[in-house]
């Protein structure tokens, strides 16, 4: 497998030095910003506290993670003095508002932000969140296709890596389901399945899926259990249709519920995880009382992190083995300077 040397050195920044990924996000917007209003009883939750909170989490969290995931406005603006220099680096792209119609959502990029200011930062890695459903109407899923060649085609001409993460959605008409993602419990796991197949096309220059659970978290049984074969099936045919690494996203799964989750991924060839609300959101519950809210990450997030890296090493894959032939670096050998072209030249 050829890879450029833009990639392929983020890709190893990305990843610890085994090759698996145990990356943070706290780039969340709305799983945020909707608690901290609600605890302070205002309208709109303020700046200053999103960002304490995200520095926080980055603070307590960046030594256990080979790489944080932030946003550009209140995470990285904040939290960038607690980053680890020689840790991996990614920034979200994508707007938490969406066109959300009847045919289904469409995503787009954050207002004034891109691939080029995220390569320019020295970031490692754009990462695009674009919710999807095969079965959405044609114009919507044209958009979303739409937006997300666009990424791929910019992080190949800036030779970054791009992660991509889908998730199945209700469509707006289902009662109780907001702008806030919340997992249906409904989501059909061939809904899960058919968009990661969508999206595993070339065209799309996808480095790394970030992929969801094809059964709801409350429903994914114990890894051990008499269910656990049909189960595995899912997440096989989950990870054949990706056809390069991915990762677990914990989609608000509780603790217990994402490691479950884990096993099965690893055991379909999983590289790692990519994940948030399953390590902090219990001590997140301690807000405003940041001083309490620390404790409760040394306590809580802290240890359950380390028992998913733990997991993590014992059985994800590399993802340098993901590939049939070894790893390669793209336009190698004594030409490299001539062969490897600048962004304006990438065709």
């Amino acid at each position: 497998m050829d890879i450029t040397a833009g990639k392929l050195w983020s890709l190893r920044r990305l990843a610890d030095p085994t090759g698996r990924f145990k990356m943070t996000a706290v780039d969340q917007r709305p799983p945020i910003m909707n608690p901290i209003k609600d605890k302070l009883g205002v309208d709109e939750a303020p700046y200053d506290d999103v960002a304490a909170v995200k520095a926080l989490l980055t603070r307590t969290l960046a030594p256990e993670s080979s790489a944080m995931l932030l946003d550009p406005i209140w995470a990285y603006p904040e939290a960038w003095p607690d980053l680890i220099p020689g840790r991996g680096l990614l920034m979200t792209l994508e707007d938490h508002r969406f066109d959300d119609g009847p045919g289904g959502r469409k995503s787009s990029a954050i207002a004034n932000w891109s691939v080029p200011q995220i390569k320019r930062m020295g970031a490692d890695g754009v990462k695009v969140l674009a919710w999807y459903r095969p079965d959405a109407a044609p114009d919507v899923r044209r958009h979303q296709q739409a937006f997300v060649r666009a990424v791929g085609h910019a992080c190949k001409r800036y030779d970054i890596p791009f992660l991509f993460e889908l998730l199945v959605y209700p469509f707006a008409r289902v009662e109780g389901m907001g702008s806030d993602y919340v997992e249906h419990r409904e989501k059909r796991p061939d809904l899960v399945i058919d968009s990661v197949r969508a999206f595993a096309d070339p065209g799309f220059g996808v480095d790394i899926f970030k992929l969801e659970s094809p059964l709801a978290a409350a429903d994914v049984p114990d890894p051990d259990g008499p269910e656990a074969a049909d189960c595995q099936d899912l997440f096989d045919r989950m990870g054949e249709a990706a056809g390069r690494p991915w990762v677990m996203l914990s989609a608000g799964a509780s603790m217990a519920q994402f490691k479950r989750i884990l096993t099965y991924a690893y055991r379909a060839g999983a590289s790692g995880y990519l994940a948030g609300r399953a390590i902090w959101a219990k001590p997140f519950e301690r807000f405003p009382d940041m001083e309490a809210f620390e404790g409760e990450l040394h306590r809580e997030a802290v240890p359950y992190m380390q028992e998913l890296n733990e997991l993590t090493d014992r059985m994800a894959r590399p993802w340098t083995e993901c590939f049939a032939d070894r790893v390669w670096l793209t336009d190698g050998g004594p030409d490299f300077p001539m062969r490897y072209h600048a962004p304006t030249e990438v065709r």
